[in-house]
């Protein structure tokens, strides 16, 4: 890699895969850091799911089952999967953004990770962390589901293998100005922004 007349090492056009467990808050992560990174060029990804339009959630664009896999079969995805009984799409938009030099950010699937590193070789993985505390009190808070499954959750998570050593671990437990400020550190020291 050169460096410009400035010192500076240039922005990489790089997958951001955003990963950790539900409720781990990122998407309240995207949205309060979504200014500082639209205005740095980074293009941030709108998810397909098979999610009623009424939950609470994250803005994704909400499709029934059918629809969703005559999308996929039309080549709508780059990347999909499904968790949690739900179908999940990343649009092939983020390709173009790529090949067009802007990096892109989106939310993805741990359980999904070894496929979206085989097709994006050189994604900056970043996972959030938070404790198990923090995380029962955010799942009640959604309202999304039931004590019984939120226990459910909370086990299935405590089960999954920590991130391995190439994801960029992020503590989201409290602060949501201080996790928002390390992802843009993280993302400059990575040659993002």
């Amino acid at each position: 890699m050169q460096h410009d007349a400035s010192g500076k090492l240039p922005v990489m056009a790089r997958l951001i895969y955003l990963i950790g467990p539900s409720g781990s808050g990122k998407d309240s992560l995207i949205d309060a850091a979504r200014g500082h990174l639209q205005a740095a060029g980074v293009e941030i990804a709108r998810r397909v799911i098979t999610r009623s339009a009424e939950a609470k959630g994250e803005a994704a664009l909400s499709v029934t089952p059918e629809d969703f896999e005559h999308m996929r079969s039309a080549g709508a995805f780059a990347l999909h999967w499904q968790a949690n009984g739900l179908c999940y799409g990343i649009p092939v938009q983020i390709d173009t953004w790529l090949a067009s030099g802007r990096p892109v950010l989106v939310n993805g699937s741990r359980g999904y990770l070894a496929e979206a590193r085989r097709r994006y070789p050189d994604l900056l993985a970043v996972g959030l962390r938070v404790s198990p505390e923090a995380l029962r009190a955010r799942l009640l808070a959604r309202g999304r589901e039931g004590v019984v499954e939120i226990e459910q959750r909370l086990a299935r998570n405590a089960s999954v293998l920590p991130y391995d050593d190439d994801v960029q671990v992020l503590d989201n437990s409290a602060d949501l100005h201080a996790t928002v400020q390390a992802l843009l550190e993280l993302l400059r020291e990575q040659h993002v922004l």
